[in-house]
């Protein structure tokens, strides 16, 4: 059986301008990622790792190519119809966490819902769905400054869970946690996996690029290496509270 392609780039460049120059940030770039896939893109400062993130992410366009999401060609869509993409296709996950501070950990999950218009009854179902998902159903009603890091890296998953999006885009989800939070946090990635969503980390960090199953590592801009983990590290996920939402 044919894998689904739910990511297609072809010969994407970006190219910005400071002052008078034009800088190159991505040359050509082509590459696919399927359904299910767990992919880590790295690349050092300078690579062109944060300009590609920013793409699939909906968050830029290229300046030039051919982006497609779920066989639709999102590479010249205009800033609103982005927006609707990014809400509907893609769960962010961002080293920050990005939680609205004087919001319960509840409150912060339903969002993206809001956006969806979706109704009050149905947003509060789910949200409480995705949050117990989670292990968090005992935080649901704490705000980020009463959780951990932890927790509250836990809930931004769960935020970016609760429309169902296609892809997970996970930007340095450890970056500002201990290792040992880390490691937890990888376990519950592991555990989303599993479950069928398609998740791509953006790291530099090569113990956390290990838990993929697939790597990508960019260099001036172009794609320097693609391939399959051979020694992917995974984390006994039991207490980790990640059930099917």
């Amino acid at each position: 059986m044919d894998k689904e392609e739910i990511i297609r780039l072809q010969g994407i460049t970006r190219t910005y301008k400071v002052g008078t120059e034009s800088v190159r940030a991505l040359r050509e770039i082509t590459l696919s990622v399927y359904r299910n896939e767990f992919v880590a893109l790295m690349g050092p400062s300078g690579s062109g790792k944060s300009t590609l993130m920013n793409i699939l992410g909906c968050l830029d366009t290229p300046t030039s190519g051919e982006y497609f999401l779920n066989k639709q060609d999102v590479s010249k869509l205009n800033d609103n119809e982005l927006a609707r993409i990014r809400n509907k296709e893609i769960g962010f996950v961002f080293q920050t966490f990005n939680l609205l501070p004087r919001s319960t950990a509840l409150d912060n999950v339903m969002l993206p819902q809001i956006y969806a218009g979706i109704a009050k009854a149905q947003r509060l179902e789910r949200a409480t769905q995705v949050i117990e998902s989670v292990g968090l159903a005992d935080r649901a009603h704490h705000k980020p400054n009463e959780l951990s890091g932890g927790q509250r890296q836990r809930v931004a998953i769960a935020r970016a869970l609760v429309n169902k999006p296609s892809i997970i885009l996970a930007d340095e989800p450890t970056g500002n946690l201990d290792s040992v939070t880390s490691v937890e946090i990888m376990g519950v990635l592991e555990e989303i996996h599993k479950l069928g969503n398609t998740i791509i980390l953006v790291t530099h960090e090569e113990d956390i690029a290990r838990h993929a199953h697939r790597i990508i590592r960019l260099m001036d801009g172009k794609v320097s290496d693609d391939y399959t983990n051979p020694n992917i590290v995974t984390v006994s996920t039991r207490g980790a509270g990640v059930e099917h939402a």
